[in-house]
């Protein structure tokens, strides 16, 4: 997925790719209903709407910047929206079969093993875009500083911590609490950096605020189809106690 990211950002500009990321929240509660078997309200389908919305009005001066070219020099729209449609596609359903595995393990495994797991498919892929590419510009294991040591750090910790997110709550929730850090970053950016803040990003960013909060407080239960497939043997002979029952409720 990082990968498409990058196929992406060489061929359009990042108004554009901003605006087609907006729909991972639709793509990731569409994956949530098909392979969780979740049914969301109305309400909570509203507030994700509303939700996406507000996120694209907020990164407003990102994709509707006079100066900011739609398309890079050389590079090709169409192949550049594909990549990103397909990476942001991509990103709904790993995040939801994540939450599959996890939640659904018979094994049990920690957090930890099912992350080393899942990520070790990756490696081979990553280490032949190193060796296709001769190591780039910085060479093998070039181009690493402290401050390139402190991210890798951050963004591996983060990845836990999206980790625990799904396994506590789910995708639905991580993916609200991303679009609030966006939020709250771009609020500290301006008051730390300098960066901008107009008044459609404020409203913007109550409107994001709303449709979490929205979402959340949502009193309607969100219903969950078990199929028969999955049943254990004995579930399917009635054998199960309430501990059980509530489980799959849930």
């Amino acid at each position: 997925m990082n990968i498409l990211s990058f196929v992406a950002l060489r061929n359009i500009g990042a108004g554009i790719f901003t605006i087609c990321a907006q729909t991972k929240i639709l793509t990731t509660a569409t994956f949530s209903c098909i392979l969780l078997g979740r049914e969301y309200s109305w309400a909570r389908w509203r507030a994700m709407v509303s939700l996406m919305l507000g996120v694209l009005l907020f990164t407003e001066p990102i994709w509707n910047h006079v100066t900011g070219d739609r398309v890079q020099e050389g590079g090709n729209a169409i192949i550049g929206t594909i990549a990103v449609l397909t990476e942001v596609t991509l990103s709904g359903f790993a995040s939801i079969y994540f939450e599959k595995v996890i939640k659904s393990d018979p094994e049990q495994l920690g957090i930890w093993e099912r992350n080393f797991q899942l990520a070790l498919g990756s490696v081979p892929v990553y280490v032949a875009f190193i060796l296709f590419n001769a190591g780039d510009e910085a060479g093998y294991f070039g181009g690493w500083s402290q401050i390139a040591f402190i991210l890798a750090l951050l963004g591996a910790a983060g990845g836990l911590l999206v980790a625990l997110s799904i396994k506590y709550g789910d995708s639905i929730l991580k993916t609200l609490a991303t679009t609030g850090a966006i939020v709250i970053s771009s609020v500290m950016d301006h008051y730390i950096l300098g960066g901008p803040l107009t008044p459609v990003m404020c409203i913007a960013g109550s409107q994001v605020v709303l449709a979490i909060c929205n979402y959340t407080f949502d009193a309607t239960p969100t219903e969950t189809k078990v199929s028969q497939q999955r049943l254990s043997p004995a579930v399917e002979k009635g054998d199960y106690d309430e501990e059980t029952e509530k489980l799959m409720r849930k």
